[in-house]
């Protein structure tokens, strides 16, 4: 039925990011239950725990006045926030390695701490707690997504987007994160997008300045990727491109095999699991939202 926003296919950067690199891997991540517990799985790793901790803390600033934000020490928040991914819910394993990554999350935010920039200016905060619109009501397809800070620029009364980075890499020139970023924007809330940027905080003190995307083609893209999706969940049809596996979707076919350690489950009715080799290695500390 079109329109209907039960029976819809939801999409966002993260869903798009995994069929592009594997179906299978999105298969996995977005559309698998586990028929004893009805649940869909999750893997937790250091880096997803390191980026998901840094991002809570950051982003929390955004609700409170101007002139409070700064109050409470971001290291004592972080500390908190911590406590929730620390030892095997955060995928660690072993005592070092989860200093390792602690210590990067403190020194990111004492960087921001430090250089503060934007975050001490106002926010535009949407409403929605999940901000969504509909891509294409006659093809029942949502884009939908969270976006890490919203500047408001007074002078112009429009909105500066800025997405927080904590990889060691700067991102790929064509991901698709910054034009979904950009579509949510502009359609769920009333003032114009005039301006985006990256901030990489694990080790750059100033913003990197993005050009926007021109919305008529990032629309048209995001939304032959999104008919492709809803045609392999019709079809049901879900290929690795490397056919017996490739580093999206070998994590979660072990989850399959049981090979991975059963953490429990999350505010969102996903069961978390860990694997025990393999995962505090990579070096990927960026996560998507």
């Amino acid at each position: 039925m079109a329109g209907d926003k039960f029976s819809a296919l939801w999409v966002s950067h993260s869903s798009i990011s995994d069929f592009l690199e594997c179906p299978r891997a999105y298969y996995l991540k977005h559309v698998y239950r586990d028929p004893k517990t009805g649940h869909k799985i999750k893997l937790m790793s250091p880096p997803l725990a390191l980026g998901s901790a840094v991002h809570e803390v950051i982003e929390a600033l955004s609700v409170l006045p101007t002139a409070t934000r700064f109050s409470e020490p971001l290291a004592v928040r972080f500390e908190e926030v911590w406590q929730r991914v620390s030892g095997k819910k955060g995928g660690f394993f072993n005592a070092e390695v989860e200093a390792l990554y602690k210590n990067r999350g403190l020194d990111m935010l004492s960087r921001v701490k430090r250089n503060p920039g934007p975050l001490t200016n106002q926010a535009v905060k949407i409403r929605e707690p999940l901000p969504w619109y509909w891509l294409s009501e006659d093809k029942n397809i949502i884009l939908c997504g969270k976006v890490d800070w919203l500047e408001y620029l007074p002078a112009t009364d429009s909105v500066h987007i800025i997405d927080f980075k904590t990889s060691k890499q700067e991102d790929r020139e064509d991901s698709l994160q910054l034009p979904i970023y950009h579509l949510l924007v502009h359609n769920t809330q009333r003032r114009p997008v005039t301006r985006a940027s990256y901030w990489y905080i694990a080790f750059r003190d100033e913003l990197t300045p993005k050009v926007l995307p021109d919305l008529k083609a990032a629309e048209q893209q995001i939304l032959e990727i999104a008919i492709q999706m809803k045609t392999a969940r019709q079809l049901n049809i879900f290929k690795c491109p490397e056919g017996d596996g490739c580093r999206a979707c070998k994590p979660f076919e072990a989850i399959l095999r049981g090979e991975a350690e059963y953490i429990g489950c999350d505010a969102h009715n996903t069961d978390v699991y860990v694997l025990r080799n393999g995962q505090a290695e990579d070096e990927d500390e960026s996560f998507i939202l």
